[in-house]
C-alpha cells in the first residue's frame, strides 16, 4: 500500500493530493492512509501534510528501491521483481539463496550496504552504506553450464554502455573489471548452482562505487580502486546508473539467448578494453607469465601472445590478468 501512495504522490508532482482521495482510490480508510504517509516519512521521504489540502511530495531519499528505480527501468523482465534491503552480508549470497526457489528468473537483490560483500576467487569488496550500487541478478535460462562465464562480459559490456551514456568513458579490464582512470570502480561476480548439463540458477553480483569519498576506500586498495565520484567529481545518480545497468544487461543477455551469441556484448568489451594491446603478466597458481593480449574471441576468451611466440586462449575461471608493473 505505501507503494501505491507513493505511486499516486509522485504522478502528482508539487501538488496536494487530498486523504479523502487516496483514500477513495486505493480503497482504505483516511487512518490507514495517515498511518502509510507516516511510514514512508521514517524511509526519508520528505511529504508535507495540511489540513484541508491533504499531502504533497517534497522530496525523495537517494535509496534504491524498486519504486525509486521504476521510472528510469525500461525492462521487461530484468528487475521487474526487486528485493530491497538496508542492509546484507552479501547480495550474491541473498540472492543464492532466493534462487533456490521457484521462480524469480530476473530478480534483482538490491542492498544499500554489505558487510561481507564479495569480488572474484573470494576478495573482500568494500561496500559503506548509500554510497554505492550493491545488486545481483537472479537468471534461471536454459543454457548449458560451460557457457555461464560469458554472462560476466554482457555484464561487463551493460555497465560500461551505461556508463557511456552518461558520459564516463568507462574500460574493461577483462574479465570483470570496469576501469575509470585507471582505477577500479566496479566489479562483477558471477556464481552458478547446477549439474553437469543443466543450470539451477545463475547469480551475476555487480557492485558499482558510485558516491564513495577517498575516505571511503581502504588505504591498502586506494591505489588501485576508486569511485565514480572521487573520478569524476560529481555525484552519481544511483538510481539511474542502476536503471541503465539493469535495461543494458536486458538487451544484451536476450540476445544471447535468442542467437546463442555474445557477440554483440564481446563487440562492446572490445572497444573498451584496456588490456588489448598491452603486455600484461598471466597469473596461474601463483605463477606468473608475461604474454601481449591480442584480443577477446567469440566465447569471451583473452587471446594473448607469449614470449615465446606462442598464442592461445586465457580462460577467465584460471587466471588472473595484471599490467607488467602493477594492477593495471
Amino acid at each position: 500500500m505505501k507503494e501505491d501512495i507513493l505511486s499516486v504522490l509522485k504522478s502528482n508532482p508539487g501538488t496536494y493530493v487530498s486523504g479523502q482521495s487516496l483514500s477513495e482510490k486505493l480503497n482504505v480508510s483516511r487512518t490507514s492512509i495517515w498511518k502509510y504517509i507516516n511510514a514512508l516519512k521514517e524511509e526519508g521521504y520528505i511529504i508535507e501534510s495540511t489540513s484541508k489540502k491533504g499531502y504533497r511530495l517534497i522530496s525523495s531519499p537517494d535509496i534504491l528501491t524498486y519504486d525509486e528505480i521504476r521510472p528510469f527501468l525500461d525492462t521487461r523482465q530484468i528487475g521487474r521483481e526487486m528485493f530491497h534491503y538496508e542492509t546484507l552480508d552479501s547480495t550474491n549470497d541473498k540472492a543464492k539463496e532466493l534462487a533456490s526457489k521457484p521462480g524469480l528468473d530476473g530478480a534483482v537483490v538490491i542492498s544499500e550496504e554489505q558487510t561481507t560483500g564479495k569480488g572474484r576467487m573470494g576478495r573482500h569488496w568494500t561496500s559503506p552504506k548509500h554510497k554505492g550500487i550493491w545488486m545481483s541478478i537472479i537468471l534461471k535460462p536454459d543454457l548449458e553450464p560451460a557457457v555461464v562465464p560469458r554472462i560476466t562480459h554482457i555484464s561487463a559490456a551493460s555497465v560500461v554502455s551505461a556508463l557511456k551514456e552518461l558520459g564516463i568513458d568507462a574500460l574493461v579490464k577483462w574479465p570483470n573489471d570496469i576501469i575509470l582512470n585507471n582505477k577500479k570502480i566496479c566489479g562483477i561476480l558471477t556464481e552458478m548452482s547446477g549439474e553437469i548439463n543443466k543450470i539451477a540458477y545463475i547469480v551475476v553480483g555487480i557492485g558499482i562505487n558510485a558516491n564513495l569519498s577517498k575516505e571511503d576506500i581502504p588505504s591498502e586498495i586506494s591505489e588501485k580502486a576508486s569511485s565514480l565520484f572521487v573520478e569524476t567529481g560529481s555525484e552519481a545518480d544511483r538510481k539511474l546508473i542502476a536503471a541503465k545497468v539493469l535495461n543494458k544487461f536486458e538487451v544484451l543477455y536476450n540476445n544471447f539467448l535468442n542467437t546463442g551469441s555474445i557477440e554483440d556484448s564481446i563487440k562492446i568489451c572490445r572497444e573498451s578494453s584496456i588490456l588489448i594491446g598491452r603486455d600484461v603478466r598471466i597469473i596461474h597458481r601463483q605463477k606468473e607469465t608475461k604474454a601481449h593480449a591480442m584480443d577477446i574471441n567469440s566465447k569471451g576468451e583473452l587471446i594473448v601472445k607469449f614470449e615465446d611466440g606462442h598464442i592461445e586462449p586465457v580462460i577467465s575461471g584460471e587466471v588472473s590478468v595484471r599490467g607488467l608493473n602493477g594492477y593495471i
